[in-house]
């Protein structure tokens, strides 16, 4: 079997850098999204009704999803927004009926596909998790010399105290830890864990989230046999000796998580989604609007997102 790329937004960067990263070797893969446009990217195609895994000299395979408009390279068009969509679905299915060993996804742009397809769900992760019934995913950034998991994502810095609940915190350990088993052949995962608070709180001072939330869920886990270091003050989890003696950082909110990521592993960081029934990685960057069509976007995230879930395939075969 082989991986699946879906192409995301067609005025984005997503399919420039699948034409790119193919040329680079990063293959093989089977892309979804259009034919047509490829070509106009300079890709020599193979359009194939499955996956193949063939090793072609030249040709990148595409299952074809046509466009309802042609593309200009950074402008989003609604009408376009349905084959955004169907290229997800179709990638989902193909990996959930055993035809494709992972899903790798090129960025979308939520608010087009809002707007011109009725895209209900807050991003990719939630999309994914509803087509496949999980019931928990769980957001990795994973780096070269770093893995983050934030606990909750996408809401406003004012409402992460009261999202952020025991339960929430436990499943959010509980499914990292087993995917640092499953898939990143970790056999046994060390996890740090940040406090919410500045300083973790010191010792209420600051906060009680740790005291009255972090630590009871973590003493049970560390009870169970979980390796846990917590609740750490965020500013010292993440200079090279710290970073040394831990597998992955539990963090409390979006920032706590990206920013040291993204300042190690800019152009390569992968966004790895965690507790699916298949893998599924996407590079860490979105849909660079402004750049595409101009040669400026680099591959390396794309690229990167491509082996990681090569290796996961791997894992899990």
């Amino acid at each position: 079997m082989t991986l699946v790329l879906s192409l995301g937004d067609p005025a984005g960067v997503g399919p420039e850098l699948a034409v790119r990263a193919w040329a680079e070797g990063a293959g093989p893969f089977t892309a979804l999204g259009s034919a047509d446009h490829l070509e106009k990217l300079g890709a020599t195609v193979a359009r194939v009704d499955a996956p193949d895994a063939t090793p072609w000299p030249e040709a990148l395979p595409v299952i074809d999803i046509p466009l309802a408009e042609d593309v200009t390279p950074g402008t989003p068009s609604l009408a376009n927004a349905p084959a955004v969509v169907e290229a997800i679905n179709r990638g989902v299915q193909l990996c959930l009926d055993g035809h494709a060993s992972a899903l790798v996804t090129a960025p979308i742009a939520k608010w087009v596909l809002k707007e011109g397809a009725g895209f209900a769900h807050p991003g990719h992760t939630e999309f994914l998790a509803h087509l496949s019934g999980a019931p928990r995913p769980v957001m990795m950034l994973a780096g070269p010399e770093l893995r983050v998991v934030p606990v909750t994502i996408h809401i406003p810095i004012a409402d992460v105290p009261a999202a952020l609940t025991p339960e929430l915190l436990e499943e959010t350990i509980r499914v990292t830890h087993a995917g640092l088993i499953r898939d990143f052949g970790v056999p046994t995962p060390r996890l740090a864990i940040a406090g919410l608070n500045p300083h973790a709180g010191e010792g209420g001072v600051m906060g009680r989230e740790e005291i009255e939330t972090l630590t009871p869920v973590l003493d049970r886990l560390q009870a169970e046999g979980f390796d846990l270091t917590a609740p750490l003050p965020a500013d010292t989890m993440f200079h090279p000796a710290a970073r040394a003696r831990y597998d992955a950082a539990i963090c409390m909110y979006h920032d706590q998580a990206l920013v040291p990521l993204k300042t190690l592993s800019f152009d390569d960081g992968v966004n790895v989604t965690l507790g699916l029934p298949f893998i599924r990685t996407s590079p860490d960057h979105g849909t660079a609007f402004d750049i595409a069509g101009t040669g400026r976007a680099r591959p390396d995230s794309l690229i990167a997102a491509i082996r990681l879930a090569q290796e996961m395939a791997a894992r899990r075969a």
